[in-house]
């Protein structure tokens, strides 16, 4: 299993589920990706590992024993369904749209990931013990990431949530707003925030340059 160039992906969601549903650019609702960066199962290897999501450590095990195309497959159908319900919750347009299947898709992939997990001793915790979910190397990306879905759904306030702006030039990528005033626009200043700002100022650029009668034209 090859993959001809390895996924550098940005981390700008502020949270593991959002870099998941930040996997594809630009993201339009209900357009096909211009890049998917998640095209085979060593693309997600690798990008779960970049991600935090495995330990390098892990790699060479997990993708000796798993279904790379099986577990492709379901991670694919966990990110749609996230981005589905973000999508609906974020949208007032699209509240009413019915969150039903995204919601059932996630469910049924967290049972499955529950059902293979163990309950361990905790070390340096109050608690007695822990769910340890992913252990199982065959699904632990997948497992793991549906754990992260649902952590993000049930963690995180809606309010806090933005879409980098589409309209004006940015890559509709989810983040949360983590700033002091809530006041955070783009994904990444350094990026889509950098190359709006430095269109803006080409445009301006070119419109002092216009010749003062350049608009009129003569009949």
């Amino acid at each position: 299993m090859e993959s001809s160039d390895k996924p550098v992906l940005r981390l700008v969601g502020g949270h593991t589920g959002l870099d998941l549903v930040n996997t594809v650019e630009p993201r339009v609702p209900g357009a096909v990706p211009e890049k998917e960066h998640l095209k085979t199962p060593l693309d997600l290897l690798l990008w779960a590992e970049r991600a935090g999501v495995v330990e390098p450590e892990e790699v060479s095990d997990i993708l000796s024993v798993w279904h790379g195309e099986q577990a492709l497959a379901a991670v694919l159908g966990i990110r749609e369904a996230v981005y589905a319900v973000l999508l609906t919750r974020m949208d007032d347009e699209r509240s009413t749209a019915p969150l039903q299947p995204a919601l059932e898709q996630l469910s049924t992939r967290y049972a499955a990931a529950v059902a293979r997990a163990a309950l361990t001793p905790s070390v340096d915790s109050p608690t007695a013990a822990r769910l340890r979910i992913g252990d199982v190397a065959p699904f632990a990306v997948q497992d793991r990431l549906a754990a992260l879905a649902v952590d993000l759904l049930t963690t995180e306030n809606i309010d806090d949530l933005r879409a980098c702006p589409l309209d004006e030039g940015g890559c509709g990528w989810l983040f949360v707003d983590r700033s002091r005033n809530h006041s955070r626009r783009w994904c990444s200043m350094d990026d889509c925030g950098a190359r709006v700002k430095a269109r803006r100022l080409t445009d301006r650029r070119r419109g002092r340059q216009l010749p003062p009668n350049s608009a009129i034209v003569e009949s």
